[in-house]
């Protein structure tokens, strides 16, 4: 997959800006007042669904199936949840985020080695797309290939201390063992066989990769964003959070939650793929990442995404007269250059997608 080879203009890390003591941020992070972070607009008494797997793997018929239902009513309701008792060791996630934080606090001509470009984004970064003049976000990133092993290369895998590349690999592992898990819970709770979703997602070659995002201190957080609005373009997302520092926000019925997160707890929500694969059953949801004056903040999140040439369409047991296809096919590889070209719109990347049904029935008559 090709795309621009070069940024349109120099990086700045925004860590080596916070880091320099700014009493204010480059106008190139404030957004317009509209579209600033609004307290009138956050609800906070609401919180994503918190669900305990332990009930996937209990021989009591009872608790699977109730577990199932609740995962089932988070994907339609919310299409982000939090889960504990997942099967991934505690102790490696704290490892992870540890030798992570180490990277991100290596001197600057270090991390530099592992500069990254629009080409493949694999590296560390500091901007989403290549419009020149864009607003950007404060956070810097490492982005990195798992999967399909093809795609892997160690070599741009950081490796500040003997162990990272070792605790990575363990992590990524791991959490794309959970990830086959769900994807069986999905199928099963849209009335399909357990393996369905996972064809379509490509089989064994499936494709996973990983973004640390990482949210210096702002001194004026009220102007702009970790991370700007969007829906996560792939097919699920497995977000390790900081469990000390909230930061995330999802929309929904109009109104910004914060995420509070537990500690060694998942969150994972449906990516544009699993919505355009369900027929909208499930749905993709915005969300947003703030800033913090005081602390920084640090995220691991791995996309376990579909196979990048494999045409994506909702699966014909999911299309009815009643609910035809929403949405016209599109390789995975196609869908995330357009995002890698225009940078994060909210949701307008899947809403191109959409076919016009009444026009489909005008030219089958």
């Amino acid at each position: 997959m090709s795309c621009v080879q070069e940024w349109p203009e120099p990086i700045v890390r925004v860590q080596s800006l916070a880091e320099n003591g700014c009493a204010t941020i480059p106008d190139r992070y404030i957004r317009v007042p509209k579209e600033r972070p609004g307290e009138d607009l956050v609800a906070h008494d609401v919180d994503i669904p918190l669900i305990d797997l332990g009930g996937l793997f209990s021989p009591d018929e009872g608790a699977h199936a109730a577990t199932l239902a609740k995962v089932g009513k988070a994907c339609r309701e919310w299409g982000f949840f939090q889960v504990v008792n997942h099967g991934v060791p505690g102790d490696l996630m704290d490892r992870v985020l540890e030798v992570w934080r180490q990277f991100f606090h290596l001197p600057m001509e270090e991390k530099q080695r592992y500069a990254n470009s629009p080409n493949t984004y694999e590296g560390y970064g500091s901007r989403l797309g290549v419009e020149k003049g864009a607003i950007l976000d404060w956070s810097d990133y490492y982005f990195l290939h798992y999967l399909p092993s093809g795609l892997k290369d160690h070599n741009k895998w950081p490796a500040h201390a003997p162990y990272h590349r070792d605790v990575v690999e363990e992590y990524l592992a791991e959490v794309v063992k959970l990830s086959g898990r769900l994807m069986k819970v999905l199928a099963i709770n849209l009335g399909l066989q357990e393996d369905r979703l996972q064809n379509a997602f490509g089989g064994e070659e499936v494709g996973a990769c990983l973004r640390v995002n990482f949210y210096p201190k702002c001194p004026q957080p009220d102007l702009t964003f970790g991370l700007s609005s969007h829906s996560d373009p792939g097919g699920l997302t497995f977000l390790l959070p900081d469990s000390h520092v909230s930061g995330l926000q999802v929309c929904k019925d109009n109104k910004w939650v914060t995420v509070k997160p537990s500690r060694h707890a998942f969150i994972v929500n449906i990516g544009d793929q699993m919505q355009v694969l369900s027929n909208a059953h499930y749905k993709s949801v915005e969300h947003r990442v703030m800033v913090n004056p005081n602390v920084e903040r640090l995220s691991l999140a791995l996309f376990y995404n579909p196979t990048g040439n494999l045409l994506i369409e909702p699966i014909k047991e999911l299309v009815t007269p009643q609910k035809p296809a929403l949405y016209r096919p599109m390789t995975f590889n196609e869908y995330r250059l357009y995002i890698r070209s225009t940078g994060l719109h909210g949701k307008s990347q899947v809403e191109s997608l959409k076919r016009n049904i009444n026009q489909d029935k005008h030219d089958h008559f």
